[in-house]
């Protein structure tokens, strides 16, 4: 599973010109899933998502976690982080989910998201066109993989 991780001062998500999603101060994660995900990979993530000290403190270093600062966190399905360039210039997604095992993993990692932060996770819509409005504070943006846990 691989997520990137952005702080943001604000994000919000459109389908069909209606907000499914919209926040003040948080975190917008972009998540991709592959076939080899596991609950452990979303339990790892989630854990390490909530607890991340990626915003500022009173001195302005970067100290606090997302729970720290009150903030609110909006999660976007995005396959093509799965994306492979290495033959040719279109992209290959073979090794993204298909939905089938896609969905309920996306589902579980928002569930077990929800259950670490204790507050409500605001998301897209999963496969839909979506329209992911954000403005990066920082801009502060991670790229995690549960199967490289550098």
């Amino acid at each position: 599973m691989k997520v990137v991780i952005q702080r943001v001062s604000e994000a919000s998500v459109t389908v069909d010109g209606k907000k499914t999603a919209d926040i003040k101060k948080g975190l917008l994660i972009l998540v991709g899933i592959e076939d080899a995900d596991t609950q452990e990979d979303i339990d790892w993530l989630a854990g390490k998502i909530v607890k991340m000290r990626i915003f500022g403190d009173e001195n302005d270093v970067m100290n606090c976690s997302v729970q720290d600062i009150d903030g609110d966190i909006i999660v976007v399905s995005q396959f093509t982080l799965h994306a492979s360039t290495k033959k040719g210039n279109r992209p290959s997604y073979t090794k993204a989910a298909k939905p089938d095992f896609a969905i309920p993993m996306y589902e579980k990692f928002v569930q077990t998201l929800e259950n670490e932060f204790q507050k409500k996770i605001q998301t897209g819509i999963f496969g839909a066109d979506m329209k992911v409005n954000l403005l990066n504070d920082g801009p502060v943006t991670i790229l995690t993989d549960s199967k490289n846990r550098e």
